[in-house]
Formats: structure tokens, sequence, C-alpha cells
């Protein structure tokens, strides 16, 4: 699969680059993305709910009632979960809800979402940017030229670069992550994938290990 290459100001160069077929034209493995994105939003959970049990809530152990002959329910002491200051029941604790992720599912996912991006039309290769200074205003302008005004857009690098990650960082739609970053779950969220013509290189590197 042959894409053009385009300018930053969004005209074309002139030049074709031939995507891999290991990573953009592979049949889509939708469970390995499923697993993916289910582990990336699982690591995003902190896990540091915790709330005090019967045990743990300060009060009296004193039995409120003898067990047998009042014709009422039994009850421990008030620190109960079913009486009001009470101890939760079954409250949660502190936990990690990391999801293990087997490196070659994590291959096959990635290359699995780039896939359907690119069938779908919907990645876009660019020239290299550089800025000078961060300017959002410049970062507007570049996405506008190359028509990537509409849903989320992506803007894979070929490395981390200050400059243009810092310009884009403030927009709500758009995101700047370097071809090391991106996962699988940037992809599929992205309407518009643009690929720095050197993201290309280093995707090459981690797909061929």
């Amino acid at each position: 699969m042959k894409l053009q290459v385009h300018s930053a100001t969004g005209s074309g160069t002139g030049r074709e680059v031939e995507l891999p077929e290991n990573i953009f034209g592979v049949e889509p493995n939708e469970h390995a993305v499923y697993l993916a994105v289910k582990s990336y939003l699982a690591a995003q959970r902190q896990g540091t709910h915790k709330a005090k049990e019967r045990g743990e809530v300060a009060g009296s152990t004193r039995k409120l009632h003898k067990q047998k002959g009042t014709g009422g329910s039994r009850k421990g002491d008030i620190k109960s979960g079913i009486f009001r200051g009470g101890g939760r029941i079954f409250g949660p604790r502190p936990r990690t809800y990391s999801v293990k992720l087997n490196k070659k599912v994590a291959q096959a996912a990635r290359a699995s979402a780039f896939s359907v991006k690119a069938s779908a039309g919907a990645i876009k290769l660019v020239e290299d940017l550089k800025f000078d200074a961060p300017k959002t205003k410049d970062y507007i302008k570049f996405l506008h030229d190359l028509g990537a005004t509409e849903g989320k857009v992506l803007f894979i690098t070929a490395g981390h670069d200050a400059h243009v990650y810092h310009s884009g960082r403030n927009l709500e739609n758009s995101a700047v992550l370097s071809a090391n970053q991106v996962s699988t779950y940037d992809i599929m969220k992205a309407g518009t994938v643009l690929v720095a013509e050197g993201a290309i290189d280093v995707l090459k590197k981690q797909f061929n290990q």
C-alpha cells in the first residue's frame, strides 16, 4: 500500500512511501484489539479506593442486648454494617486493576488498529514537522491545511519533539505521541491519524524485532 507524502502546508510533495504490509495491511484481529484496549483502560484506574469495615470503625464492642429472648433480631456491636455509622459490608479495598497482555498480542493489536485506519483511508503521511518554539496557533494551522479538523486527530512523530508536543497538547481533540508511545487505544480512538515520515522507520524496527 502506497501513500502520498504531504508537506506541512498540506500540499503534495510528489513522493510516495510504501507502507509495510505487516503493520498497515494485516487482517484485523478484533479480539486482540479488545484485549489491548481493555488492558490500557484497566491500567488507568488508580485502585486506591478504601472503605472501613466493621473491624476498622472506631466504637464500642459491647453487645447491644442478649442473643436470645428479646423477640428482636440478633445484634452484635454498634459497628455492625446494618447500623448507621457502622462499617461497610464488603467495602472496596486497595487493589491493582492491571490486565496482563502478552507482547505478541499487543503487537498484533497495534497492527490491527493501523490496518483498520489504513483501510478506512484515515491515515495521512506528512513530512517531519519542526517548530522553532511551542505555538498552538501554528499547530492548528498545520491541522487545518491537512484537512484534519473534524473528530479526534492523532499525530505520530518519529521521536519526542517538545515544541510540537507542547503546541498540540492544549487542543481538546488532538494528541501528539511518538511512535514509541502510541498505543492501540490511541489509534482506535482517533478519527484521523497523521503519521510523520520518520515514524514509519521507527515502527518498522518495532515490528521487525
